[in-house]
């Protein structure tokens, strides 16, 4: 009796927190959301962030509206986030300059400084664009698909840097 009471307990505290995983605006953009996957960037050791991937669908569907929540465990300036986004924009095959530069100019407008503990969530939205909320505060949009296809493609797209990150996040088995 003890281990199902500590179990319901358990999944009960899970359910409070997945139904506050993503914040209540983002909600808006689909009538369910799912989390597909969750796991944890690091560089050199450091954790920099955990990033957490919902879905709209029950299984991850590029052309379907999706959200990216990204839980910084350190402080970066917003400029910071913006510059290596461009960088990994590159690394999986966007070789427009003009393009990426004008799509540095989006980011550097919409993405704040954050600080440890601080939860970023971009939305995915097929055919308009993004939009991105710091906590539960919207902090910009930009409509442009293709931006929004290559932001999201940092993590997703198979060329991504962290291919086991991405599994994670798709709920794939490595």
């Amino acid at each position: 009796m003890r281990r199902l009471l500590l179990g319901l307990c358990l999944f009960m505290a899970c359910l409070a927190n997945a139904s506050q995983a993503i914040p209540d605006v983002a909600r808006a953009h689909a009538e369910s959301w799912n989390v597909l996957g969750k796991g944890q960037m690091s560089w050199f050791g450091l954790r920099l962030y955990t990033a957490e991937l919902w879905s709209s669908q029950a299984a991850f569907d590029p052309a379907s509206t999706y959200a990216l929540k990204l839980t910084y465990d350190r402080s970066f300036a917003g400029v910071r986030l913006s510059s290596a986004s461009v960088d990994e924009m590159r690394r999986i095959g966007m070789r427009d300059e003009a393009v990426l530069a004008r799509w540095q100019q989006y980011m550097d407008k919409v993405f704040p400084d954050v600080k440890e503990g601080d939860a970023l969530t971009g939305v995915f939205l097929p055919g308009k664009g993004a939009v991105f909320y710091l906590g539960s505060k919207l902090v910009g949009e930009v409509n442009d698909p293709a931006f929004a296809a290559a932001f999201f493609g940092i993590w997703l797209d198979a060329r991504t840097s962290e291919p086991a990150l991405r599994r994670q996040l798709i709920g794939q088995r490595s």
